[in-house]
């Protein structure tokens, strides 16, 4: 009888953990798992490179800017040949981004460019994961995970300022430039 109680409390307990970990794909392991595979490129950006030594900073600026680690972007460049895949491709972004965890911040079409910023934390003012995500029928999409601690959004926003000031890197950033041209 004891034998049997304790199989069953370890079962028990097993199925609560496989259960429990399978929240479905999430943008990390999808980021994970393509950044490799033909049509997608990827790369990490660390805040080093963006020099700010010399820019003036608002305080709500500087905490913000000392908020994000780095910066993840994962692109799927659109051509002739990858149509089929970048639909199906889109379709799982889209299916992932639609999990109630990421909560929208804001949502926009732009000359035939979709774009959508989400996050993930507690609430707007704290802000683990900022996600920043465009598709286009014509190029593509990218998908740029900004990733700190406690990141603030207002704040956030504000740093389009320092970035026009800054010195950065164009080494660090060609993917996503070459990925806009």
């Amino acid at each position: 009888m004891k034998q049997s109680i304790k199989k069953l409390m370890v079962m028990l307990l097993l199925v609560t953990a496989f259960t429990s970990c399978n929240q479905g794909p999430t943008l990390q392991t999808y980021y994970v798992d393509n950044e490799l595979q033909p049509g997608f490129s990827s790369f990490d950006v660390p805040t080093s490179v963006v020099n700010v030594e010399k820019v003036e900073m608002t305080d709500a600026q500087r905490k913000a800017y000392n908020s994000v680690d780095k910066l993840n972007v994962l692109t799927f460049v659109l051509n002739e040949n990858n149509v089929e895949d970048y639909k199906v491709e889109l379709g799982k972004v889209n299916t992932i981004l639609k999990n109630p965890k990421y909560e929208e911040l804001m949502r926009t079409n732009l000359d035939g460019s979709k774009i959508v910023v989400k996050f993930l934390g507690e609430s707007e003012a704290s802000i683990d994961e900022l996600i920043l995500f465009g598709s286009s029928n014509e190029r593509g999409f990218a998908i740029a995970r900004i990733l700190g601690d406690n990141m603030n959004a207002g704040q956030l926003m504000q740093l389009g300022d320092v970035l026009q000031n800054a010195q950065i890197e164009d080494s660090q950033l060609k993917g996503l430039t070459d990925f806009f041209k």
